[in-house]
């Protein structure tokens, strides 16, 4: 389609819709051999596969008004756990205001959840991926880490009582950032804006591909639960940090002018913006610490890789 407002390759595609209106159209697909960790419920993996949907229209400042839900289901799946697919459907729509109004089922070899999302944005305070400049904050809507931790306490069998609530609810009951993205297009400061959910360090490579910039990075957002569980088995908490996955953060560059408008903004609506670093000319994405500067490397979530 000629015009687009987004071009193919950002979080979503969008429609014009005439009076500085766009809709926001996103779909995605969640497989339960490669995104549903055994100890996710039916319920849960069907919430979060609108929460996948959800996010990416979220990181385009639009406000989700509707989803389709097609469901692949295996021969093996009782009528019980069809009613809790259902109803995880249902909770996470609901959670963000919106329903699924409908979609189809089918037999398949395993489950398969592909939902349909679609939001609303005015045209003017669309955020692409494509707009960052040389100058800009980089930020962040939260911290990173918790869900590689907890994927390896489900898949590895890895004990930490101190934190092993929180990082497995990260993977199993994880959360869109929408008030955040539409406060941030609301305020207009957000220059480029990416869902995080295929880790940190791969979400910074592709908004640099697309904004055709670099990024220094001088403060990562470790989140402390992150730091506890390293230090008790002996992993890299800034690894965790960087190539995790399945964080459904905002990664955003802000105008230096707007910044404090953009904080605001997004703090209006209970929630966080920390400034992580800055966008270079220079074409690399980087990690300096102290008198340290290292690449960061354009890899990420590797849907259960490690098992």
């Amino acid at each position: 389609m000629p015009n687009m407002s987004l071009p193919f390759g950002d979080d979503a595609s969008a429609i014009d819709l005439g009076n500085n209106k766009v809709a926001v159209v996103n779909m995605d697909m969640l497989v339960r051999k490669t995104d549903v960790p055994k100890a996710m419920s039916l319920w849960q993996a069907a919430r979060k596969a609108v929460i996948m949907n959800i996010s990416d229209l979220a990181a385009k400042g639009a406000k989700p008004i509707a989803l389709l839900a097609s469901i692949g289901v295996p021969p093996n799946l009782t009528e019980t756990d069809i009613q809790q697919i259902g109803k995880g459907l249902n909770a996470g729509a609901r959670e963000y205001n919106t329903y699924i109004l409908g979609g189809d089922t089918n037999e398949a070899a395993d489950l398969i959840i592909s939902c349909t999302a679609f939001g609303v944005c005015n045209r003017s305070h669309l955020i692409k991926r494509s707009g960052a400049k040389s100058g800009d904050y980089v930020a962040v809507t939260g911290s990173f880490g918790k869900t590689a931790c907890g994927l390896k306490i489900l898949i590895k069998g890895i004990s930490a009582p101190e934190v092993q609530d929180v990082l497995v609810d990260s993977v199993l009951m994880p959360n869109a950032r929408v008030k955040e993205g539409i406060a941030l297009a609301k305020s207009q400061g957000a220059t480029a804006s990416i869902d995080s959910s295929d880790g940190l360090a791969w979400s910074l490579n592709e908004l640099s591909r697309a904004s055709n910039v670099g990024f220094c990075i001088d403060y990562l957002p470790i989140a402390s639960e992150v730091e506890t569980f390293a230090d008790i088995h002996g992993f890299d908490s800034v690894e965790l940090t960087l190539y995790g996955g399945e964080e459904y953060e905002l990664l955003v560059t802000i105008k230096p002018s707007r910044w404090q408008d953009a904080k605001k903004a997004v703090e209006s609506v209970a929630g966080n913006l920390t400034k992580i670093g800055v966008v270079t000319k220079e074409k690399q994405c980087l990690l300096k610490t102290g008198e340290k500067t290292v690449s960061i490397e354009a890899r990420g979530w590797e849907h259960f890789k490690t098992k």
